[in-house]
């Protein structure tokens, strides 16, 4: 079975805290996902998460926002980025 591809890894100051970006070109969705992409989009300012973009085994794409868990509607790479940073411009 192919390996995953890494496709992104940063991690920059922004806002007094870390936003850190993780991204993989994945062989098969990871269920409840449809799509080819495990990714992992935090900031943190003061070890605390202010927001957070994932998708996980079972549990599918969602976003964590001061401590509150919400469903995410994954559309492409472009635009889960753009989404995920207007969120850290928002808490930053």
């Amino acid at each position: 079975m192919p390996e995953a591809e890494l496709l992104l890894r940063t991690r920059n100051a922004v806002g007094g805290g870390v936003v850190e970006m993780v991204v993989w070109k994945v062989p098969a969705p990871v269920p409840p996902a449809k799509h080819l992409f495990k990714y992992r989009l935090v900031f943190v300012r003061a070890g605390v998460r202010l927001v957070g973009y994932d998708n996980e085994r079972g549990k599918g794409d969602h976003r964590h926002i001061g401590g509150h868990e919400f469903e995410y509607c994954f559309v492409d790479i472009d635009t889960l980025m753009s989404d995920f940073l207007r969120d850290v411009e928002r808490q930053s």
